[in-house]
């Protein structure tokens, strides 16, 4: 079941972004008063159960100077510097156990994948907390913090997404001129946040993103998580200007716009979690090359392993990818 407009219209979405006129020194303000804080970066060799895969406990300064978790993986006995695909959780997930992320360093890469804070309790465990509170929410992450731009939960989390990028160039044998980033849902809204903060980034591989274009989605669905802003505005009914201000500084949106590195992307025209016209309002306004692979008869799953297979392929072309278009 189709559950948007018709492909046609899809692509030629032009999302009415309402951006504030300081998004971009908000950033800039956010960027620079953490990255005062030194990257305190602690790893620690683990035994993963795994003859062909290193594993790494990695530990670093996030948010605040908070400490924020990550599995590195890779290749066993790989002497040589490879290339990076940093991966960002879908929502509610953490980084779970290294024996459930095996494809990329099989495939040859340092895989380094975020532990999202106060996550990992939906699908794949976490080990991060989120020590900071917020005011009366809904039940999730969408709706901490709300009212303030300052104090929501998503500042803390793009913020922890920035910095790895950071701690990953300061690894041993990751070839930092190559540096991959994606995830699917919230993964993939993270990736364009990286891709839109960042200039160092070779490719970024959005799986479905969510967190894009949230009026149109807060038009269109009720499905979790948009779903928690949804019913955290039908008790809060006279507040929702405020949180629509709110929710304009993390658009991944915006974050896409500014983008230049490659990215490939992915949608499933079946998906009622991250609606086709949001997925397409990123990629219509990608500011690099880009290349949109459409899944017609798929909901939020969308290509599954095959979207893997994808990240393979285009991470191992150095030049990310090479032509704009669709495909089948």
């Amino acid at each position: 079941m189709q559950v948007d407009l018709p492909l046609e219209q899809l692509r030629a979405y032009d999302y009415p972004l309402e951006e504030p006129d300081d998004f971009d020194d908000f950033w800039r303000a956010t960027i620079r008063e953490h990255a005062s804080e030194p990257l305190n970066i602690r790893q620690q060799r683990v035994d993963c159960g795994m003859q062909t895969i290193e594993a790494v406990d990695l530990t670093y300064a996030g948010y605040a100077g908070s400490d924020v978790r990550a599995w590195v993986l890779r290749p066993s006995g790989q002497a040589d510097r490879l290339p990076a695909i940093v991966e960002y959780p879908a929502y509610g997930s953490g980084r779970g156990l290294p024996v459930e992320s095996l494809g990329y360093a099989s495939a040859g890469f340092v895989h380094v994948l975020l532990d999202a804070r106060g996550q990992g309790s939906t699908t794949r465990s976490g080990d991060t907390a989120d020590g900071f509170g917020s005011a009366p929410a809904v039940p999730g992450f969408m709706t901490k913090g709300l009212l303030d731009r300052d104090e929501y939960y998503y500042r803390r989390l793009y913020v922890d997404a920035y910095r790895l990028v950071d701690v990953v160039r300061h690894l041993d044998g990751v070839d930092t001129s190559r540096i991959t980033v994606t995830g699917r849902s919230q993964g993939g809204a993270l990736c364009l946040v990286a891709a839109g903060l960042r200039d160092d980034i070779a490719l970024a591989v959005p799986h479905v993103p969510f967190l894009c274009a949230f009026r149109r989605a807060l038009e269109i669905t009720d499905r979790d998580p948009f779903g928690e802003i949804g019913r955290w505005l039908a008790i809060h009914r006279s507040m929702a200007d405020q949180v629509l201000a709110t929710l304009s500084y993390f658009d991944g949106v915006s974050f896409a716009q500014r983008a230049t590195c490659p990215a490939s992307f992915c949608v499933g025209l079946g998906d009622l979690v991250s609606p086709p016209s949001t997925v397409f309002a990123a990629y219509n306004a990608y500011g690099g090359p880009r290349e949109m692979t459409v899944w017609p008869y798929n909901g939020h799953e969308a290509g599954g392993p095959h979207d893997l297979l994808r990240t393979i392929a285009a991470a191992r072309t150095r030049d990310g990818v090479q032509l704009e278009g669709d495909r089948p």
